[in-house]
């Protein structure tokens, strides 16, 4: 029977780079049905990802915590990996520029010509709103 790896790989890429990379102990992702946490012997694992954060962890504490707008996330036994459609740490997250761009969405919904026009908005609004909860925190 195989060893269960001492670490996971994970891995948060985005559309335009490769955001973070390194063994961990754990991640807890922000899954589509809840949050998960990937170990090292994790089954393997398909989920979407909704909007929220992304905590990694090492040596029994949250190390890093990054907010994701979405996407997909794979585990396997050895890695976790997750395509965000985009990530900010929360650290760079300031309020006052989430605040005015969630006036700019909740304008466009107002203004929104059809359907197609308001599921966007409604989106940008959702991730913002999200956004918003955790610069707070």
């Amino acid at each position: 029977m195989a060893e269960t790896p001492a670490k996971v790989v994970f891995e948060l890429v985005s559309p335009e780079r490769l955001l973070f990379s390194a063994e961990v102990d754990m991640v807890v992702v922000p899954g589509a049905d809840g949050d998960f946490g990937v170990l090292p012997g994790h089954s393997l694992f398909l989920s979407s990802v909704r909007p929220g954060v992304i905590d990694i962890y090492n040596r029994g504490a949250v190390t890093d915590r990054i907010f994701i707008s979405g996407g997909f996330a794979e585990a396997t036994p050895k890695r976790c990996t997750v395509l965000a459609d985009s990530a900010v740490p929360l650290g760079e997250l300031k309020r006052e520029e989430i605040e005015a761009k969630l006036r700019d969405a909740r304008e466009d919904l107002s203004d929104a010509a059809d359907d197609a026009a308001r599921k966007i908005a409604d989106r940008q609004i959702a991730v913002l709103e999200s956004m918003l909860a955790v610069a707070r925190a």
